[in-house]
């Protein structure tokens, strides 16, 4: 079972950060006791930019006890503590390639709905002292994740988490933050995504646009059956002969793929099947032959 290791919190400051200064809510600090979780925010909370942090949709940011450990070895650290992420739930347990978009879970009196990978944003560098981090986060897959609290309650230190509901389509957080952020994206987890009620509506806007971008899927053939013609025969064996097939329109066929085969009605006889199945060959051109 998972556990609420530390609830971190921690109101926005002014940051120095190469030759700027910055505004930000990502130096959070645990807290002791218990801490009311509200629809917004958590009491005694803050975000710099609520353009990409808070609101709604993110008012809680979580993230991993084992992704500490990780990044201790990976960096040669030993001086990170909970809050060190910008994270307000320090968790043991809810792997980022576990947990799915629209998961819900209850901590103390709370219950929360994942909404989204963590926003990659380069605060978490200014707060780590490593301006890589956040592309580091994206490509260890590891970024954290957002909530959106669906009942306010209080929480504290060492409360159980439960699972209360398994999100649709069983999409990670750790494959949605791929899905956005990584080449080779995945077509079908694509559409798994835009299918997910629960994701932010920032994250369905960006993948509403990758979607649209994509050229359009091309079937390999037609649907329902179309009539043909025999063009001509050719004897390959004593046995064997292959058919070649042209439209009856003039248009080209498309090209064979391997396994395809193409099926025809024919007047059935007692106990004989009404479609059979012959295998598709040849290079691409007006004619096919079965």
């Amino acid at each position: 079972m998972a556990t609420l290791l530390s609830v971190n919190v921690g109101k926005p400051k002014d940051v120095p950060w190469q030759g700027r200064t910055v505004h930000t809510g990502a130096w959070k600090a645990p807290v002791h006791g218990r801490r009311m979780v509200r629809h917004l925010n958590i009491d005694g909370d803050g975000q710099g930019d609520l353009a990409g942090h808070g609101g709604e949709n993110r008012a809680v940011l979580v993230y991993q006890l084992q992704s500490y450990r990780y990044w201790e070895n990976e960096l040669s650290r030993r001086d990170l503590t909970p809050g060190s992420f910008g994270e307000n739930f320090t968790v043991d347990g809810l792997p980022d390639d576990e947990v799915c978009i629209g998961d819900r879970y209850r901590i103390g009196e709370a219950e929360s709905e994942v909404t989204q990978p963590r926003v990659t944003c380069y605060r978490v560098g200014m707060r780590l002292g490593e301006p890589a981090m956040a592309s580091l986060l994206v490509a260890h897959h590891r970024p954290g994740f957002c909530l959106r609290v669906i009942t306010e309650g209080h929480v504290r230190a060492g409360d159980a988490i439960t699972r209360t509901r398994q999100g649709p389509e069983a999409l990670s957080v750790a494959d949605t933050d791929a899905l956005l952020y990584l080449p080779g994206r995945d077509p079908a987890k694509l559409r798994k995504a835009l299918s997910i009620p629960a994701l932010s509506p920032g994250w369905q806007q960006s993948f509403r646009e990758l979607a649209q971008g994509e050229p359009p899927k091309q079937e390999p053939g037609w649907p329902g059956f179309k009539p043909l013609r025999v063009a001509h025969l050719v004897p390959e064996t004593p046995t064997v002969t292959s058919i070649h097939l042209d439209a009856t329109d003039g248009t080209p066929l498309p090209e064979a793929r391997p396994g395809q085969y193409l099926s025809l009605p024919v007047t059935p006889g007692e106990d004989a099947p009404a479609v059979r199945s012959y295998s598709l060959s040849s290079a691409p051109g007006p004619t096919a032959s079965a």
